[in-house]
């Protein structure tokens, strides 16, 4: 039977490992929970010094916790060949008198005083994922087996702790290197080189685009609808400083007006019925970033109001709150409405415009830049190909020809309907009856201009002129030296083709 001796020393080891357990459920953070480890061990179970490591993503050794004096923790805290030994063949390691092994002799103890070590692997599986170490004060008769099975008790104690910690360091580089791998992402799909044209139009786009994108400056994106407004402002967002930073999208024809100032604004719990809680606006979600304003021209005139003020201060209020939310933002706006109109009618504020009118693009119809459209059409060729996994070779001559004649009211975003269209019907070249019937029918529906000469004539001198006052962003007298013709002429001619000579001073 065993001894009393013995029962006492076996009830006081239980103990000390229900100690153990309990402090590691008291804390998520494992470098103190470990730390908390060593403290249990030097006061309970008599260990002069303690070190636990644990492997890192890398498969290295990394020091996670220490406890002990200052003498000893050299000793403890350097890897060398024993831990390494130990965490590779995840056995054990008993040293009774340190001084007289080879081992350790290249970190010695500064000690009257001789060491025993004991190291054991934290073990998982076949897996090592750590390393208790300690010393105890070196005593002929210790019982080393018993404290070598103590010792692992404990080992295995510290398993779960490690190895969660081991599952978020995963998850968190998991999460990192998809953050990286989506980053580049959105930087490749959203860069200047996936925005498709050449024509001189578009790259007076792209000049503007590069020159405004690393800046703060509010910018007004003016054009037709489906001209690629969108596409320009993620641009923006994503060739600035603030790419790593959220891009807020809002439509503000897409949102009832008695709901878009709780969407911009957030609002508080109470604040009317149905709002139950707080809730962020997107303003506020945005911060540090950019909100993208699309159809700003049909923003609700109360709303406008608050907008000016959002935009001069960067400062706002919850619906139904008194707290003042700072915020620091970019706004990029975009409209297809004539907004001077609307001003004239008292349907858009003037202050506003102003506050908006930072700097203006305007982005040209497509039927302004021919060149582009064959360039479009291939790009959307082969993107809806892949879509639909359909080997699309090519668009036939007379399909070409029916898209170059086609005047594009829908602009970009009515090409890539028909487009994707033709690719569902057509099996590896595109024909022109597999374009809608839109296209099939221009010339019967008169959606061609058929030109007098004397029109085609009118149209070239406008587009030399707006070609000129582009080149010499809206000087009338650079552009008539331009065009070695007088200022006069000039005046008299954007008077008579109505050019609006401010889309060229941005």
């Amino acid at each position: 039977m065993p001894s009393a001796m013995t029962e006492q020393a076996a009830a006081r080891k239980l103990s000390i490992l229900m100690e153990i357990h309990k402090a590691l459920s008291r804390s998520m953070d494992l470098k103190d929970s470990l730390h908390a480890v060593l403290l249990i061990l030097r006061e309970s179970y008599r260990i002069k010094a303690g070190s636990i490591f644990i492997i890192d993503e890398e498969g290295s050794l990394r020091l996670a916790a220490f406890s002990g004096s200052e003498k000893r923790k050299p000793f403890l805290t350097h890897i060398n060949p024993v831990f390494t030994a130990i965490a590779e063949t995840a056995k054990p390691i008993i040293v009774p008198q340190v001084s007289r092994d080879p081992a350790f002799t290249a970190t010695p103890i500064p000690s009257r005083g001789e060491d025993s070590f004991i190291g054991v692997p934290v073990v998982l599986d076949y897996r090592t994922l750590g390393v208790l170490n300690v010393l105890f004060a070196y005593h002929p008769q210790r019982h080393f087996e018993s404290a070598l099975k103590f010792l692992q008790l404990t080992a295995s104690a510290l398993l779960q702790p490690v190895r969660v910690h081991r599952i978020i360091a995963d998850e968190r580089k998991r999460l990192q290197d998809e953050n990286v791998f989506l980053k580049k992402k959105l930087e490749e799909e959203y860069g200047f080189h996936n925005i498709i044209g050449n024509s001189h139009q578009m790259r007076d786009v792209y000049e503007q685009i590069s020159r405004v994108a690393e800046t703060d400056t509010t910018v007004l994106l003016r054009g037709e609808s489906g001209t690629g407004k969108e596409l320009m402002a993620e641009a923006l967002h994503y060739n600035s400083t603030r790419k790593d930073k959220p891009f807020i999208r809002m439509n503000c024809a897409a949102v009832p007006e008695t709901l878009i100032e709780s969407e911009f604004f957030g609002h508080e719990k109470g604040a009317f019925t149905g709002a139950v809680g707080q809730k962020k606006g997107r303003f506020e979600t945005a911060d540090s970033g950019t909100v993208f304003l699309d159809e700003i021209g049909d923003l609700a005139p109360s709303t406008q109001v608050k907008l000016l003020r959002l935009l001069q201060q960067r400062e706002f209020q919850r619906v139904g709150g008194n707290e003042t939310i700072h915020v620091d933002i970019r706004i990029i706006a975009a409209t297809h409405a004539d907004l001077e109109d609307l001003i004239s009618r008292r349907l858009f504020r003037e202050d506003l415009y102003y506050r908006l009118n930072v700097f203006t693009i305007f982005i040209p119809p497509l039927r302004e830049r021919k060149t582009d459209i064959l360039l479009l059409a291939d790009h959307f060729m082969i993107k809806y190909g892949r879509r639909h996994r359909k080997p699309v070779r090519r668009i036939s001559t007379p399909a070409i020809d029916m898209l170059m004649r086609y005047h594009w009211p829908g602009n970009v975003r009515e090409l890539e309907n028909c487009i994707e269209h033709a690719v569902l019907l057509c099996e590896d070249v595109i024909h022109s009856h597999h374009l809608p019937p839109t296209l099939q029918t221009a010339e019967s529906s008169n959606t061609v201009p058929r030109l007098s000469l004397s029109k085609a004539v009118e149209m070239y001198e406008k587009e030399m002129i707006q070609d000129a006052l582009k080149t010499t962003r809206g000087n009338r007298a650079q552009a008539a030296r331009l065009l070695d013709t007088t200022e006069r002429i000039i005046g008299y001619k954007i008077s008579k083709y109505t050019i609006d000579t401010r889309r060229f001073k941005s």
